[in-house]
């Protein structure tokens, strides 16, 4: 799923597609955006606080043979939410479950080139600091 999260809409239609025909999935309920509170922490570990409301999308599908699937996403995109849930019912399923996983693989390869750019970004403009041991005068 959380391939599912960084993919855009598109990839999702690629790689459902790449798993071949699935059938007509039923919305068990409707595709839905609504607002959702963001928590935090001061330093990761301190007293929680509201950061404020994110907008949120969810999706709960059911396949032909009853495989259930559900999905939800920061924003507004209820293709994306609802190709999410198609795939996590696959996935569910232990005999498609390979299929699901070579299908997002293109995702994956552009997450990990994404990361290590960005990790390329950052050590070029790393400082390390050291200290010098002074003599005992």
């Amino acid at each position: 799923m959380a391939l599912c999260g960084e993919a855009s809409a598109d990839e999702l239609s690629r790689a459902l597609d790449g798993i071949g025909p699935v059938g007509e999935a039923e919305d068990l309920r409707p595709v839905e955006t609504g607002l959702v509170m963001a928590r935090g922490r001061i330093g990761g570990d301190g007293r929680p606080f509201n950061l404020g409301e994110v907008t949120v999308t969810r999706a709960a599908v059911r396949l032909p043979d009853g495989a259930t699937g559900f999905a939800y996403h920061l924003g507004r995109d209820r293709r994306k939410a609802r190709l999410a849930a198609i795939l996590d019912a696959l996935w569910q399923q232990p005999g498609r479950r390979p299929a699901v996983e070579r299908a997002l693989a293109p995702v994956a390869a552009r997450r990990a080139a994404e990361a290590e750019a960005e990790a390329r970004r950052v050590a070029a403009t790393r400082v390390n600091f050291f200290t010098m041991a002074r003599g005992e005068d």
